[in-house]
């Protein structure tokens, strides 16, 4: 990493975030910057290989057993049977029943305001909270940069995050009285020491908003969030006894997982630190990483202590891989639970996985999945949710999971009960057969099972699609939504969703439109029968009546002030997106181009201008277009 690379930081947010941008933080960009032109190289060859499959009509296979992992001097076959050094799980790892997500900062909110996203996190009795710099975090003005500086105060204990912290946890007891019958926090200040802190970067596809190559090069979102957060607080986290602790999102291949596990280092090595200081857990976002599960995990060896296994973000990227195939085609998005088809293959071969030792008798963590109930809604539509969320994480618990992940601190209360019932403090080592690379192991990763595909089903996709777009646009990169045709009816609950389930809901509206998808249900309203086509024409249909309810819902659903500025955008970037015969690799890509931007004209040409680079060889557009104007 001998070339130097300058960089760029946009307009003032050097001065304005001065706390983010210390000077050991800007030196340790620049020691790490070179490797974003590994990063850009990897990214391009991802996205080449995407297009050759799709062209040639392959699906993905496993590693050549032979073969050495990029990046590393670890031949495959030994990653496959433990044979690397992995690393040890730290005391305040060892017990992660339940994880709470979300963001540590809201939009255009002041900093008291902001914080209070911090506060509820660790007073929620969570026993880890990913704080997310990636899907669940806003990316409008300068939130990225908000997001670390109240991390900084929260870690340090700054006097704004304690008074705002010890309100918080009157309000959380009030709630706690009238939904639980008791308080839930006995003493506030002991309470923040709890949960471990976690922090999710944004992944190695996405440049950042705010830095740059001073040659204009987009500069690697994931070095912008990676470097902050460890330089400015792993001296108060060691005084605390605390781990530094990462989640690494969107990894596809060992050797991505090999170029954080450089990132990682150089960085340890820069600040002094012993190697494998900081540890990792893998979000299993991409089905091509179930293919490549021990190979991952030993090319981060050091740093490596479990997986997460989610479900949009999955669901997505199947979607995506076997978009050639005019054979495969999702049923609705409702029917794809982790006990579905590809589904359940792909959270068996993780929990194979992290349940093989490593050379030194080491095992691994795992995760389960999101629980995105909110109990907030009608008395029988909350015990019917809770009642299901409780099923789901008994069900994980039975599996081997050693915790999973809540999407709102309410659910805390509701879902670790299960675990605490248990009382072990994890699974592992457990028994499961190993891990096997046949064909009928890849058939599994892809395998459909009869479910239904519906008019309803389409309507949910897309006003979901819309509203996440429409909340993301805003700022609200975690949102509490639901269809529109259930905004009345408190026995359906909101969900808290982040930009997974936008991706999603695109990908497989794509998906049937140009696979010409059997409906397997008749719908009156629209005169559609049983084996009828999803077509462009019901497509379009459905698009103009799903947005007229977003354009006359109330503001709680869809904000006032947003139907004539970056709705109108949303719906645009949907069309688009389902209606080209080219795929978009991700929605957030049209999204991203357009946040700040309220002008209609504006967006079309940035639409057009995405799709026509991306239709040609397959770049992505990536880069802030905003850069240079003051926000």
């Amino acid at each position: 990493m001998s070339t130097t690379v300058h960089l760029e930081i946009r307009d003032h947010l050097e001065s304005d975030y001065a706390d983010v941008f210390t000077a050991e933080t800007l030196e340790a960009l620049r020691a790490l910057a070179p490797l974003n032109r590994d990063r850009r190289e990897l990214m391009r060859a991802r996205i080449g290989l995407r297009q050759r499959r799709h062209r040639e009509r392959r699906r993905i296979g496993f590693l050549d057993p032979g073969a050495t992992i990029p990046r590393t001097g670890i031949r495959v076959q030994d990653a496959r049977d433990g044979k690397f050094e992995g690393s040890t799980i730290p005391p305040d790892l060892q017990r992660q029943w339940i994880q709470g997500t979300g963001p540590g900062t809201k939009p255009r909110s002041t900093l008291e305001s902001s914080v209070r996203n911090v506060a509820y996190a660790l007073l929620s009795g969570a026993d880890g909270w990913m704080f997310d710099g990636e899907d669940a975090l806003g990316q409008v003005d300068a939130m990225s940069l908000e997001n670390q500086r109240n991390l900084n105060l929260a870690i340090h204990e700054d006097r704004v995050f304690l008074d705002t912290a010890g309100q918080v946890a009157a309000e959380m007891n009030e709630w706690a009285r009238g939904f639980l019958g008791r308080p839930i926090i006995d003493d506030w200040r002991k309470q923040l020491d709890f949960t471990t802190k976690i922090f999710r970067v944004r992944g190695l596809h996405l440049d950042d908003r705010h830095l740059r190559e001073a040659d204009g090069t987009g500069f690697s979102a994931t070095i912008a969030d990676l470097v902050p957060y460890v330089v400015n607080n792993h001296r108060r986290l060691g005084e605390e006894g605390s781990s530094i602790v990462l989640y690494l999102p969107k990894i596809e291949t060992a050797e991505e997982a090999a170029l954080f596990n450089d990132m990682i280092t150089a960085l340890e090595q820069h600040l002094g630190l012993t190697v494998g200081t900081i540890k990792v857990y893998v979000l299993v976002e991409r089905i091509e990483a179930c293919f490549q599960l021990m190979e991952i995990r030993a090319a981060l060896s050091p740093h490596f202590v479990g997986f997460n296994t989610g479900r949009w973000d999955y669901i997505n990227s199947v979607a995506d891989a076997m978009g050639w195939d005019p054979d495969f085609v999702n049923p609705n998005i409702d029917e794809i639970v982790m006990t579905y088809g590809y589904m359940r293959a792909y959270e068996d071969r993780v929990r194979r996985a992290v349940n093989t030792p490593d050379v030194n008798g080491n095992f691994a963590l795992w995760q389960g999945g999101m629980e995105p109930n909110i109990p907030v809604g009608s008395e029988a539509g909350v015990a019917a949710s809770m009642k299901k969320a409780v099923a789901g994480a008994e069900r994980e618990q039975r599996e081997g999971a050693c915790g999973k992940w809540v999407a709102h601190w309410k659910m805390v209360h509701i879902v670790r009960p299960v675990w605490e019932r248990v009382g072990d403090d994890n699974q592992l080592g457990r028994e499961f057969p190993p891990l096997t690379y046949t064909e009928t192991d890849a058939n599994g990763l892809v395998m459909l099972e009869p479910a239904p595909r519906s008019v309803r089903g389409a309507r949910d996709l897309l006003s979901v699609a819309l509203q996440y777009g429409n909340a993301f646009s805003r700022g609200f990169q975690a949102a509490a939504l639901k269809p529109a045709d259930f905004f009345a009816d408190d026995d359906v609950l909101y969900l808290m969703e982040d930009m997974a389930t936008g991706e999603i809901r695109a990908s497989i509206l794509w998906e049937w439109l140009h696979k010409d998808a059997e409906l397997t249900e008749a719908d009156p309203v629209t005169g559609v029968a049983a084996g009828d086509r999803f077509t462009p024409k019901l497509f379009e249909r459905l698009l103009r009546e799903e947005y007229d309810k977003l354009k006359r819902a109330g503001n709680r659903d869809v904000h006032d002030d947003s139907k004539e500025t970056t709705l109108p955008i949303v719906r645009e970037i949907v069309e688009t997106y389902v209606l080209d015969r080219v795929k978009p690799a991700w929605y957030i890509d049209l999204l991203n181009v357009n946040l700040n931007n309220h002008d209609l004209g504006v967006a079309r040409r940035r639409i057009d201008g995405f799709m026509e680079a991306f239709r040609a060889d397959g770049t992505r557009t990536t880069e802030n277009p905003d850069f240079g104007d003051q926000k």
